[in-house]
């Protein structure tokens, strides 16, 4: 039941899902710049309320079922890791 859970991804399948990404980005005419600028502005925002590990931070385009038609759409999607939280803020 919980072997597809831990079961690595093969490389095919990792390059599969990077052309997707890469796909999809092209498709919003979001260039590489574009996703580096993003990544930076949500840095920034968010290190404003915790600690984050900017070096391992991921951003990326996928594409998302909506409501309705069944249609799919962009969405930003982000992978950042928290060292710490900042408990000073409020």
């Amino acid at each position: 039941m919980f072997k597809h859970i831990f079961k690595r991804k093969s490389s095919r399948e990792i390059a599969k899902d990077r052309l997707k990404i890469l796909l999809i980005s092209d498709r919003v005419n979001c260039s590489p710049e574009m996703m580096e600028m993003i990544k930076h502005d949500i840095a920034k925002v968010i290190s404003k309320y915790m600690k984050i590990d900017t070096k391992s931070m991921e951003i990326q385009i996928t594409k998302t079922g909506s409501r309705g038609l069944g249609a799919k759409r962009p969405a930003l999607c982000a992978n950042i890791p928290i060292l710490d939280l900042h408990h000073d803020v409020l």
